[in-house]
């Protein structure tokens, strides 16, 4: 089951955010540099207030009635980089270790492109980290392709994500 998030659900947000993003790049990251992040990137006041923003929307995924994951797209302003055109932005796409490799990644990007879809968006982008090969390897059997890359600093630590893209 998906379902949109309120902004009632921002400690289940904020919870499942520092979780699921833990999961991925603890064991690739300075434990300092992960802890400084999940501490600012995932407070109750942020979550709240990215919850409110019109141009976002997050969604929840529940496998077997259990909160498994969830969804965050950007339009127009709320977008993290600017890329020509009528385009929706996945800024996340986290699934909780236990539940991966059960279809719920592909759900939560059926209910992106349904909302691209239904906005007539003319692309869907997303940056990912250029040593997440599990995340590139899934978004290009989506169709997305490499179009850019940026930098994304993890407290001192120098990272590149790859811009990648796919037209609608």
């Amino acid at each position: 089951m998906i379902r949109i998030c309120k902004v009632s659900d921002t400690e289940y947000l904020k919870q499942i955010g520092k979780k699921t993003f833990g999961e991925t790049f603890r064991s690739q990251n300075k434990k300092e540099n992960i802890e400084e992040y999940l501490k600012t990137a995932f407070t109750s006041e942020r979550m709240a207030e990215e919850l409110k923003n019109p141009n976002s929307y997050f969604y929840f995924i529940y496998f077997e009635n259990e909160l498994a994951g969830y969804l965050k797209l950007n339009l127009s302003n709320a977008q993290t980089e600017e890329i020509e055109g009528n385009n929706i932005e996945i800024e996340r796409i986290y699934i909780l270790r236990k539940f991966q490799k059960n279809g719920l990644g592909k759900e939560l990007y059926k209910q992106a492109l349904k909302l691209a879809k239904d906005l007539e968006c003319e692309n869907i982008w997303l940056g990912v980290w250029e040593k997440n090969e599990n995340a590139i390897q899934f978004y290009k059997k989506l169709g997305f392709y490499k179009i850019d890359e940026h930098v994304f600093f993890m407290g001192d630590e120098k990272q590149i994500d790859f811009i990648m893209l796919k037209e609608l």
